[in-house]
């Protein structure tokens, strides 16, 4: 019959407006009130009719994996090695793959050298373009760089409120461990440590010179040392000039003609005699 589904969105509005009314005064308008906490009454599963969320004063949760403007990693301040060191080197992935082409870094030098430093001088990122793709956060080799959480960032003025720089965007690392704890976590499983790359490449190199300083042997003094027996003179006879440059490492270029000859025929023999067995089997 036409009209049946018409009838039947509209009976559902008109329940839901109903059940709104009835279950307001259920609770007798201590769903708004702001002396007690019923966030988690009017957001749960069993709740009722039309459900509001006073916003500003209340905010909804957002997902784990929700993704704003992106922000860069600096060790917490509290980093017995590396405190308010970016994990940022200046590689340029994350600008390269933006595909609004948002990002602008500035590579540092070291005023000495004036060689590159692996830090960034600089970091730009324009809010207005960035279109909250998350690229750059998965292709960063060094985790450097996350998708934040903060979505209020409205403002009058786009210059100076919507290009972030490096100052705006550093935040420390215990604040992506709680933004985002159960990313954070896998990343570290594949990383197979909390600490940047770079310091965990340290510590194994460190580990390693150890254990190689440990396994040497100590010295023996030498006169633990058996003297070795000398030859008589008649069963060492003088080695010719040809052994003594062969044993002091002769190279095919400082032979002459006759020697490279007979080491180019010995070659080509052994080469027929491959062939010949491959072609056999």
């Amino acid at each position: 019959m036409y009209g049946t589904g018409l009838a039947k969105g509209l009976a559902l509005t008109l329940r839901h407006f109903v059940d709104s009314f009835v279950d307001d005064i259920r609770y007798g308008m201590r769903k708004y009130h702001h002396s007690t906490d019923n966030f988690g009454i009017r957001q749960g599963t069993k709740t009722q009719g039309v459900i509001t969320v006073q916003y500003p004063d209340e905010k909804v949760a957002v997902p784990e994996r929700f993704r704003f403007v992106p922000f860069l990693i600096v060790e917490d301040d509290d980093h017995p090695t590396r405190a308010g060191k970016d994990w940022c080197t200046s590689c340029g992935i994350c600008a390269k793959v933006c595909p609004p082409q948002c990002i602008w870094i500035v590579r540092g030098n070291d005023p000495v050298t004036g060689r590159p430093v692996p830090e960034p001088e600089a970091f730009f990122i324009d809010i207005d373009i960035c279109m909250n793709c998350g690229y750059c956060a998965e292709y960063c080799p060094f985790d450097a760089i996350k998708m934040d959480h903060d979505y209020e960032l409205a403002s009058y003025d786009r210059t100076t409120h919507h290009i972030h720089d490096k100052e705006r965007l550093s935040k420390p690392n215990s604040y992506w461990r709680k933004i985002a704890p159960t990313r954070a976590y896998d990343e570290m499983m594949v990383r197979g440590t909390w600490e940047h790359i770079d310091v965990a490449k340290e510590a194994r190199r460190g580990q390693s010179a150890a254990r190689r300083g440990t396994s040497q042997p100590s010295p023996q003094p030498a006169a633990a040392a058996p003297p070795a027996p000398a030859a008589p003179e008649a069963e060492a006879p003088a080695s010719p000039p040809e052994a003594s440059s062969a044993a002091a490492g002769a190279t095919p270029w400082s032979e002459d003609e006759a020697k490279r000859e007979e080491r180019r025929r010995k070659a080509l023999e052994r080469k027929a005699r491959r062939a010949a067995k491959q072609g056999g089997g």
